[in-house]
């Protein structure tokens, strides 16, 4: 299991950023954009560290937050008019209060596309993300049942 040191480990960004944590990435991408969107994606950060306090935060794809456990949870991009916050497997994850609002018509991912002026349900959000972490892990345990038997 990884513990949350882990979170100080570097991933693939491609970017130069060697020696800078993904956590302090993700920190400066907040601080740059220095608008609506910047307390978007703090405000869902804060919200997927509180629900998965053994999150990783890692910094892919020539600069998208990642937040993983026991796989990738969700990324969080951020475009000119919206914060999507894209759940890797969303397509498998119930969602009785109808958070995605985007990507609906793909096999694997699902998102949330989050504008200015939006306010999150932090209750759904927090319960999406539990649900999400626990899919991974429960895909980590039944391969290593396969393996170990």
């Amino acid at each position: 299991m990884k513990k949350a040191t882990a979170t100080m480990k570097k991933s693939d960004s491609g970017d130069g950023n060697e020696g800078t944590s993904p956590s302090q990435l993700i920190d400066a991408r907040i601080e740059e954009l220095a608008d609506w969107r910047g307390k978007m994606l703090s405000q869902v950060r804060a919200l997927i560290k509180q629900a998965e306090p053994e999150v990783v935060e890692e910094w892919k794809w020539r600069g998208v937050p990642v937040w993983e456990r026991s796989g990738i949870i969700c990324t969080g991009e951020t475009y000119k008019g919206a914060v999507k916050l894209t759940f890797a497997k969303g397509a498998s994850l119930e969602d009785p209060s109808g958070l995605f609002n985007s990507s609906l018509e793909g096999n694997t991912r699902r998102a949330i596309d989050f504008h200015e002026g939006d306010t999150i349900d932090e209750e759904a959000l927090t319960a999406l993300i539990r649900a999400a972490a626990a899919l991974n892990m429960s895909k980590v345990a039944g391969s290593r049942k396969k393996t170990s038997g």
